[in-house]
């Protein structure tokens, strides 16, 4: 038997979870007790089968010039990496767009923390669209630049 605390809604049950026979899925059969709400057994059973955590962390910003117009083609400045004179953090918060496999979650943030990111930054932006095909994007979650 194992016992969770329910993390859907704010009442927290305290949930049992009791393995029966194999079911027709290969995986044993999972009883719930303790759930207020039916979304508690549902979790219970991701939570034993699958369990997933969305993860947060920070990218570094890159150390870099001002390019100046004539090299962005585009008739104004594009800037690379760090401003001259940026003051501001020297990292970006980080956040995957849903829940990631707990057992890839050493990979993926391996992958995070070697991600350099070039500014101006926007809330939303995708880092590392659909990570490893998952369809889980790491988005920045603070816009810097």
């Amino acid at each position: 038997m194992r016992n969770l605390t329910c993390i859907v809604c704010p009442i927290g049950c305290s949930l049992s979870v009791e393995e029966g026979e194999l079911g027709a899925d290969g995986f044993p059969v999972l009883t719930v007790t303790g759930n207020r709400c039916p979304r508690g057994a549902v979790y219970a059973q991701e939570e034993i089968r699958s369990p997933k955590r969305v993860v947060t962390a920070t990218c570094a910003i890159v150390e870099g010039p001002v390019l100046s117009a004539a090299s962005s083609g585009d008739g104004g400045t594009l800037p690379a990496g760090r401003p001259a004179g940026f003051t501001g953090p020297r990292r970006v918060p980080v956040k995957t767009s849903g829940p990631c496999p707990r057992e890839k979650i050493g990979a993926l943030l391996k992958e995070i923390y070697q991600t350099r990111i070039t500014l101006p930054v926007r809330v939303g932006d995708k880092i590392l669209p659909n990570w490893d095909g998952l369809g889980i994007d790491v988005v920045a979650v603070r816009g810097l630049g």
